[in-house]
């Protein structure tokens, strides 16, 4: 059951989520639907897409759509801004949620996986929401998450270029947060940690990771609560912001050493 306080701020209106066709994108869709809230799923695999969006429609009553995209090309985000705002269809809440990563060395890393990277994870979270929120703006209603990662805190290394991406998201986030409350609209960084999703099978196992993960669905749930009480970021799990917070009391080079020993892969041990 959605809680009342993600039903009252969205009921009835259209959100977008991208990367809806799995693990905290799926789970951000069904909380969403269970509020009343129309959707446009979109992400690369069309069979998962056309699956989630007929259980969301059958079971809820809602509207939903499906756009296929590959946030890896530049030109999509303006294909799907077309396919909705620009045919017509406002939407009010943009789920910026596409994203990956990959593990090891950076020296040893496959170069257009880290280029990709950097467009979807950064490129077009900046993209679609420069498109979207002058309607918003102009509407006076409208919220964007996009989501970041407790790995934005510090250097990650070994995934590296994972945590400087959201690093990126959860700055600009925090930024158009203040930028946009004169005109009546919430932006939101939600900052997880390690999330039941598909996170680990695209950017590879980390070995000795005893960490356990929190449910997508939980994740989804602390995320959309924070936006609609118009929080400017949440870390959804107590150790996640725990950590966070104790880490501002030691010296940076302190801290990023710890986590390369921590995320260090087996082969160079």
């Amino acid at each position: 059951m959605a809680s009342s306080i993600i039903r009252s701020a969205w009921q009835g209106q259209w959100a977008l989520v991208t990367g809806a066709s799995a693990g905290i994108g799926e789970a951000i869709a069904v909380e969403l639907a269970e509020a009343g809230v129309h959707l446009v799923l979109t992400a690369r695999r069309r069979e998962r897409l056309d699956l989630l969006a007929g259980r969301l429609g059958a079971r809820y009553s809602i509207e939903t759509r499906v756009i296929v995209a590959d946030l890896s090309q530049p030109q999509a985000p303006q294909q799907i801004f077309d396919a909705t705002e620009g045919a017509g269809l406002a939407i009010d809440l943009l789920i910026n949620n596409a994203g990956f990563g990959e593990y090891g060395e950076f020296l040893r890393s496959r170069m257009e996986m880290q280029l990709d990277m950097v467009q979807v994870n950064c490129g077009a979270v900046v993209h679609l929401t420069r498109l979207f929120l002058p309607a918003m703006v102009a509407r006076h209603r409208g919220s964007v998450m996009i989501v970041a990662s407790t790995a934005s805190y510090q250097p990650v290394p070994y995934l590296a270029t994972y945590a400087a991406t959201k690093a990126f998201d959860r700055l600009l986030a925090e930024a158009l947060a203040e930028e946009m409350k004169r005109h009546g609209i919430r932006v939101s960084a939600l900052c997880p940690g390690p999330t039941e999703s598909e996170f680990n099978q695209v950017a590879g196992e980390r070995q000795g990771d005893r960490r356990k993960p929190q449910s997508a669905a939980e994740v989804a749930r602390r995320g959309l609560e924070a936006l609609a009480k118009d929080k400017p970021w949440v870390i959804p799990y107590f150790a996640g912001a725990a950590q966070v917070f104790a880490q501002r009391f030691f010296p940076r080079r302190f801290v990023t050493g710890t986590v390369e020993r921590m995320f260090r892969p087996s082969s160079l041990r």
